[in-house]
């Protein structure tokens, strides 16, 4: 277990070394010059702008910039925002919490939700409820996030006043945008939770287990669908990165001050070094996601534990 647990660690820690590499390459061969969107061009002299990317350092060959932004990340300095000079490491770790959040709850519906509906789907296979249950994942994954989103405003917001439509102030500000998220989420879990029920109900164990007299219910809930679980775990976790992406979105339509407005902001006025700290933290996250699911299939799959 220690062994598995390093490997993946060390892998783990791979994947965060390069995505820092790829960060900091695409945000340098973006168009447009940084310095330029710091100052008012019809007023600001050449000597300014040159004190300016010095200042910077966005005038020293790429590999001097890329060292010094490592051993800043590596120090904990991510570099301050080129629009207001405020440092971006407190910036990101202010709006974290709520991103976080909003990413969990996500999750969580889109997992409980999504494995809830794929195995009544399964069990109750080509009758009324599978119908009803794959159709409700095909609404899920065909409906576009800021388009739920403002239908949820319309109904539980406006219209029955349940739920606040915008804010990231305690949790009934949560419950609409989690919804809105989660909600594609789960259409895509119930397809394949669907889809691995019914190829795990008609293994040879399965009928073994039905022709000792087990009950249909612990035959499905406590064998099947272990079995079934662990692509679902796998879609789960590719999820999670395509949620957290999905904040920028759905943060927007409710007004939530997460990391998804901060780099949306960002992305718009060019602040380059709060792109660089909030899509590096993405990844990291991204990576940290992945591994507990990775390590959880031990736990649901003595065969993997077999196998290692």
């Amino acid at each position: 277990m220690l062994k598995t647990i390093s490997i993946r660690l060390f892998t783990s820690l791979l994947v965060i070394l390069g995505s820092l590499v790829l960060v900091f390459v695409i945000v340098y061969l973006l168009p447009g010059d940084p310095v330029m969107s710091m100052v008012d061009p019809s007023t600001v002299t050449p000597e300014v702008l040159a004190s300016l990317r010095a200042q910077l350092g966005v005038d020293r060959p790429l590999y001097e910039q890329f060292g010094s932004y490592v051993s800043k990340v590596l120090q904990g300095d991510f570099g301050k925002s080129i629009v207001n000079d405020d440092p971006v490491l407190p910036k990101i770790i202010a709006h974290l919490p709520a991103t976080l959040a909003l990413t969990a709850a996500s999750c969580l519906i889109a997992a409980v939700v999504g494995i809830w509906l794929g195995v009544l789907s399964a069990i109750h296979r080509d009758r009324w409820i599978d119908i009803t249950a794959r159709v409700v994942g095909l609404f899920g994954i065909s409906m576009p996030t800021f388009w739920s989103g403002i239908l949820l405003i319309l109904l539980f917001s406006i219209t029955l006043d349940w739920f606040p439509a915008m804010g990231s102030e305690g949790w009934k500000t949560l419950v609409l945008p989690s919804i809105g998220l989660g909600i594609v989420g789960a259409g895509f879990v119930v397809r394949l939770v669907r889809n691995s029920m019914l190829e795990v109900i008609n293994e040879p164990f399965i009928v073994t287990l039905r022709a000792k007299g087990i009950s249909e219910k612990l035959v499905m809930y406590r064998h099947a669908l272990r079995n079934a679980l662990i692509p679902a775990l796998t879609m789960i976790g590719v999820l999670s990165g395509d949620l957290l992406a999905g904040t920028v979105v759905i943060e927007t339509v409710f007004s939530r001050q997460g990391i998804g407005r901060v780099i949306s902001d960002a992305l718009m006025s060019k602040d380059l070094p709060v792109v660089q700290g909030v899509v590096f933290f993405s990844a990291i996250m991204y990576v940290i996601i992945n591994l507990i699911v990775d390590l959880s299939y031990r736990i649901i799959d003595p065969r993997v534990r077999r196998s290692q």
